[in-house]
């Protein structure tokens, strides 16, 4: 393969990524998401696609390396194959600001940096910043449970419009 052979490949595989759905949360790519570290293409032409899972137990792992082979393969890229790369550790902060976009759009608050600038990671008896309705915009929120309906999302109530929400932690 020339060069121009091995960037139009890499490139098309990466605007295939971006059409590559979260099974938890279908409003946000893979790509988006920030799960999708690289696409690297072997001397053979076959493609690698470097994964970091949001977490090392996140039980959509399989479904999100098959999603990725399967549309891949539809595309015509194929065959290519999935990398598992566990460090350094997924964080919220890899999450598009497009991704952030859709993911207020579909009714989820965003989360916010993980660690702000001079910030420690472990903060006792600090109050957590407001989270913004998804739906309203109002800060006038309170937390409901600290886990949603997967252990990467808590569970919210915005107070000015009553409707419940789920936030996506900063991890």
């Amino acid at each position: 393969m020339c060069g121009a052979e091995v960037i139009s490949k890499v490139e098309a595989a990466w605007r295939v990524l971006d059409q590559v759905p979260d099974p938890e949360v279908p409003a946000i790519s893979v790509r988006d998401l920030g799960i999708v570290r690289d696409v690297l293409l072997g001397d053979d032409g076959d493609l690698t696609i470097v994964v970091t899972p949001t977490y090392s137990g996140c039980p959509a792992t399989e479904v999100i390396n098959q999603s990725i082979t399967d549309a891949l393969a539809e595309a015509g890229l194929g065959p290519a194959r999935v990398e598992l790369r566990r460090a350094p550790a997924w964080t919220t902060d890899w999450i598009s600001e497009a991704g952030r976009e859709k993911l207020r759009a579909y009714g989820i608050a965003p989360p916010g940096p993980a660690l702000a600038e001079g910030e420690q990671p472990i903060r006792f008896m600090a109050r957590a910043p407001a989270i913004a309705c998804p739906r309203c915009g109002s800060q006038q929120t309170e937390r409901l449970s600290a886990f949603g309906s997967t252990a990467c999302k808590s569970l919210y109530r915005c107070i000015a419009c009553r409707e419940p929400f789920e936030h996506f932690k900063p991890i």
